[in-house]
């Protein structure tokens, strides 16, 4: 297929033709090799780099396909490096997690989970839980002799001190570490006319509402992405909610009505030239007070008010950094490795009930044997985020998620 008279050279760049069946050039690129197990996947691994145009690559993998090459599945080439060692099952998560990260701050908290990080912190707890998984059962071996009490205490204070803290501490980034990958939605709501879609416009850096000052002019759910300290966020202007004989408006609050109930975070928005808007009438996790910039400077304004101007500027950097709090922003640092998976945590949670039904059977040397069970689970816990022990139904499900050629 390549019209190549001298041996390949492990990973150099080779200029050459690539041939049909005939021997005839469908292309000419680049060809490089990269013989086991110094590849990605671990096996050999020929990579062709061929011209851009659909037709020349069409016709490159028919030829390629004729040879006896099949299509990848989802996920192939880096399941294949799990179970040829290159990595873990969390590195390969990472994977995915690279390729799907909407911001940079999610990027290198995916490269650091990608460099093994996350993984060798998980290594660390379950060599820690072996230990003392070793010391229950070395009790076991000799039933005859009795236990102190001091020894199950000083167990009970190395599970505390050296597995229950820590993962304590993991299981704490887990709301924000999930939302620095799936992103929120958060909802402006709030009556017709006190500045929505303003605020929408300026938060995202994009004239996306209309702005107007004739009340009713957001009809419909209006929906814009932008970063909040690196945070993906979907920002959703509403409807104004108020009385209204209007069909098409109705169906506008009511649809801004049910942006706010399924919202990660709401922001009520008031007028600060027109009491009458002052009190929101629906559940919000933060209030804002636009236009301040209408009024005098010793109106007393609700206390669980922000005060902004939307159309001015003044006051967004504050609300910036208040919705971030409310997020579960951690400053940049203090921010060590997040929990970025649902799985990773639910298996850690997990892990923590059986460490805690464990510690509660600590006492004789019945109770001591089902102690260790508990603990093995545990392990097994753990060992289920790497990868470890019988864990096939896992990788289907994880690499099901994978895109073709990854």
């Amino acid at each position: 297929m390549c019209g190549l008279r001298e041996p390949l050279k492990a990973r150099h760049a080779r200029y050459a033709s690539f041939l049909d069946a005939n021997g005839e050039p469908l292309d000419s690129g680049l060809l490089l090799y990269f013989p086991a197990p110094a590849s990605y996947t671990g096996d050999d691994v020929v990579e062709l780099q061929a011209h851009g145009s659909p037709v020349l690559l069409r016709a490159l993998l028919e030829r390629v396909m004729g040879l006896g090459a099949r299509p990848a599945l989802p996920g192939e080439f880096t399941r294949r490096a799990v179970e040829n060692g290159k990595m873990n099952l969390e590195q390969a998560e990472a994977v995915v997690a690279c390729i799907d990260a909407a911001t940079l701050r999610a990027a290198r908290q995916a490269q650091r989970h990608l460099q093994g990080e996350f993984g060798k912190k998980i290594s660390g707890l379950m060599d820690v839980l072996t230990g003392l998984v070793a010391h229950v059962e070395a009790c076991l071996d000799f039933p005859e002799e009795d236990i102190p009490g001091l020894f199950f205490d000083q167990l009970r204070t190395r599970l505390a001190d050296e597995l229950l803290q820590p993962i304590d501490a993991l299981l704490a980034t887990s709301d924000f570490g999930e939302r620095l990958f799936q992103g929120v939605t958060v909802a402006i709501v709030g009556a017709p006319n006190v500045g929505k879609s303003t605020l929408l416009n300026l938060l995202s850096g994009r004239d996306r509402a209309i702005i107007s000052p004739q009340p009713g002019t957001t009809r419909d759910v209006l929906e814009v992405d932008f970063e909040l300290h690196g945070i993906p966020v979907r920002l959703i202007d509403t409807a104004g909610l108020r009385e209204s004989a209007d069909n098409i408006e109705q169906e506008g609050i009511k649809r801004a009505r049910a942006a706010a109930g399924t919202a990660d975070l709401v922001i009520a928005m008031a007028d600060a030239s027109n009491p009458e808007t002052w009190d929101p009438g629906v559940e919000a996790d933060c209030y804002v007070m636009n236009k301040i910039d209408l009024v005098n400077s010793n109106v007393d304004f609700p206390a669980m008010y922000h005060l902004i101007s939307a159309h001015a500027g003044d006051g967004i950097d504050i609300l910036i950094d208040s919705l971030a709090f409310r997020l579960g922003d951690i400053p940049a640092a203090e921010e060590g490795l997040l929990i970025t998976s649902s799985r990773h945590r639910q298996q850690i949670v997990l892990a923590r009930n059986h460490l805690l039904n464990g510690a509660e059977l600590l006492g004789d040397s019945v109770s001591m044997d089902m102690a260790a069970m508990e603990w093995r689970r545990a392990w097994s816990s753990m060992g289920e985020i790497l990868g470890l022990g019988d864990v096939e139904h896992i990788l289907d499900r994880v690499f099901s998620e994978f895109c073709i050629g990854k």
